[in-house]
């Protein structure tokens, strides 16, 4: 779908400021920090650089409101204040898409159609849960009446990563409000601009001071501070699984607080010989390159059975070799830059070390222009399980393509990674589909698709993919505590 483009003059920053307590506020150190435009290398604002002090406010701001009227409205009302909530996203969509791009680095197209569409429905749809958390009634023996309920965890850290920052907030804010939490949210430092927005919405669709707090800051600081908090009852992290093992170690070492991890992947897609060849070319290069390949379930592993392989590859590259790399804004574009330099660099270190070890670059490779940080889509045949383009997670546009003989094969060798979060099989045969469904270890497990989401669908991952589930109806059971209540008859 075309859209008009935006002109950059008429974008509309907004606040840079931390918002505690229903106010924007500075650090309480004075200090700000620069977001930068990828595209350009251009400073868009600085925005305040929160420390522990902020943290601190935000989270006995948090936990005034918690214990204060929000714990007792009712669901109806919660879920009236999501539901206004995605109205005025969808009021400000256009705006919302073009400051998600200017910031980020996607393509407005893809802001637009793609993020802000998913970020409404999941706003809405936890909005249709507020009034539906509910416990059961359990017949025991004796004379007793037993029953259980689901109450709020309480004061809720909510750490978020830079590559999709309006769904991720979504994600975070949905269930946990919907369940009747307050919230302290960390933003990425790369992506502070959007979630500053959604809270000055969120004032504006009535959420009672404290209820949400938004804090713009560096991982160790800001987010360490909440990890760390012993008045934060839990912590909901997505990003790095290298972040994540910090996380957990400091809830340990903190209060015991509940924690949930949403991690990196290093995903599996399978295709077997007897697919339909052209939708999962498109599916094995969609499953890779969308979001400039910035895709914690990214089909960064791409296995082909060996009778189809060649030929594969060869579409597979041709299909690559249409992408259009460049300004975010242009209408004709479908891969705009890497979200900061340090991922531009890891990416190309990536790329070299591909080289380095013996596979063969079929296409791309390297930098798009010399401003802003756009790298070429990059296909690297022949690759071994042992290098290391196949064994970390990139979060970039580089794909490794790998041989395969049976099923039996492909399972085992989809499994030997310490990731765990999503995989993909294209097959015609149901048999087939089914004992790769089962065989993998992922959280998620698309068949002749990829990167089909619904608010409705749990996603998470196995093994260092991370802990818990977000969406649907499991995500709203991480928000809740249950408490059993037995009475006497």
């Amino acid at each position: 779908m075309k859209t008009a483009t935006p002109s950059r003059a008429d974008i509309k920053i907004g606040p840079t400021r931390l918002l505690i307590n229903g106010e924007w506020q500075d650090a309480a150190s004075g200090k700000t920090f620069e977001t930068i435009n990828p595209a350009t290398e251009q400073v868009i604002a600085r925005v305040a650089e929160a420390d522990q002090p902020d943290a601190d406010r935000a989270v006995a701001a948090a936990r005034r409101a918690f214990d204060g009227p929000w714990r007792k409205m009712s669901g109806s009302e919660r879920g009236r204040l999501l539901y206004k909530l995605a109205d005025l996203l969808e009021a400000h969509r256009q705006d919302l898409a073009a400051l998600e791009t200017l910031d980020n680095g996607k393509p407005y197209n893809d802001a637009l159609n793609v993020d802000l569409p998913l970020t409404i429905a999941c706003y809405r749809y936890y909005a249709g849960w507020a009034d539906k958390i509910q416990g059961k009634t359990i017949p025991i023996n004796g004379p007793y009446f037993c029953y259980t309920r689901h109450e709020p965890v309480g004061v809720c850290a909510q750490i978020i990563p830079w590559n999709f920052p309006l769904l991720m907030q979504a994600w975070k804010f949905g269930p946990a409000l919907a369940a009747g939490n307050t919230v302290v949210l960390k933003v990425a430092e790369q992506t502070p601009l959007t979630a500053l927005r959604v809270g000055a919405l969120a004032m504006e669709a009535g959420f009672p001071p404290g209820v949400i707090n938004i804090l713009t800051g560096f991982g160790p600081t800001a987010g360490g501070a909440l990890a760390r908090h012993m008045d934060v009852d839990k912590v909901a992290f997505t990003g790095s699984t290298e972040v994540g093992h910090e996380i957990l170690k400091a809830a340990a070492e903190s209060n015991l607080k509940r924690v949930t991890l949403e991690l990196g992947g290093k995903s599996p897609n399978i295709v077997f010989a007897d697919t339909d060849l052209e939708p999962a070319v498109e599916g094995a290069f969609f499953g890779l390159f969308f979001n400039q390949g910035q895709c914690c379930c990214a089909g960064s592993r791409l296995f082909v059975e060996d009778k189809i392989h060649d030929e594969f590859v060869d579409q597979v590259v041709a299909r690559t070799k249409k992408q259009r790399v460049g300004d975010p804004f242009a209408p004709d574009t479908t891969q705009g830059p890497q979200v900061d330099r340090t991922q531009f660099d890891k990416v190309m270190a990536y790329i070299a070390a591909g080289r380095k070890d013996g596979a063969k670059l079929r296409v791309g490779g390297g930098r798009v222009g010399q401003q802003g940080y756009f790298i070429e889509p990059t296909v690297f045949s022949d690759v071994r399980d042992d290098m290391q383009i196949a064994r970390d997670e990139i979060f970039g546009p580089v794909l490794s393509v790998m041989r395969f003989r049976t099923i039996d094969e492909v399972v085992q060798r989809a499994n030997a990674t310490r990731y765990g979060l999503a995989a993909a099989v294209w097959t015609r045969d149901i048999t087939k589909a089914h004992a790769v469904a089962n065989g993998v270890r992922a959280g998620t497990v698309w068949v002749n698709c990829y990167d089909v989401f619904d608010a409705a669908a749990p996603f998470g991952g196995f093994k260092e993919s991370g802990i818990g589930r977000e969406l649907g109806e499991y995500g709203l059971n991480n928000y809740t505590e249950v408490k059993t209540v037995t009475i006497r008859i």
